[in-house]
């Protein structure tokens, strides 16, 4: 089964009020396993980038400037990502702003019926407890020290791995052997 986890950057919170997509990331699983097949780009959202986005994800308007538009990717985007389920942590945010991207282009809306968010799922499995990406690599004992800045590609390689402790987690070291054994 091919999984698509895919994150984004972005200059703001509300696409509604002119803020873009500056960077998507996917990464392809199959049958729960990293491969390495990936999509990346940064993208110019032909828009200042605001400080606080900057100091979330580094991203400034000088290095966006030289960078494709969203039109220019959005073909290459939608054929990494096939029909397949996408995995999004805090999916409505990372939705909302795609759809909207594809909107501008007339082409269909990412239906929210194939996505899986590890927000929800982290919020159902730990009630109470902290949810955020960084929190639950800490949990589940994943490195993030490397990320010293939100990065889409990075962030995705992340949930990678927290999606897979979600979902139930790698048998470390499980020997046939020793489940023979135990019958």
């Amino acid at each position: 089964m091919r999984e698509i986890v895919l994150d984004t950057e972005t200059t703001g919170l509300d696409p509604e009020t002119g803020d873009r997509v500056v960077e998507i990331g996917c990464i392809e699983l199959l049958n729960g396993l990293q491969t390495e097949n990936s999509f990346h780009t940064y993208l110019n959202p032909e828009r200042d980038m605001p400080d606080g986005a900057f100091q979330v994800h580094g991203l400034s308007t000088e290095f966006l400037s030289d960078k494709p538009l969203f039109a220019d990717v959005a073909m290459d985007f939608l054929a990494f990502i096939g029909d397949d389920k996408l995995i999004i942590h805090n999916a409505e945010f990372d939705l909302k702003f795609v759809n909207f991207e594809l909107r501008l282009l007339g082409l269909a809306p990412l239906s929210r019926i194939r996505v899986v968010d590890t927000l929800d799922m982290a919020r159902r499995k730990f009630p109470g407890e902290r949810a955020s990406l960084d929190a639950l690599c800490r949990r589940f004992g994943i490195d993030a020290t490397s990320r010293e800045k939100h990065g889409a590609l990075v962030d995705a390689g992340l949930l990678c791995k927290v999606y897979v402790e979600l979902t139930g987690g790698r048998q470390v070291g499980f020997d046939l052997a020793v489940a023979e054994a135990a019958r």
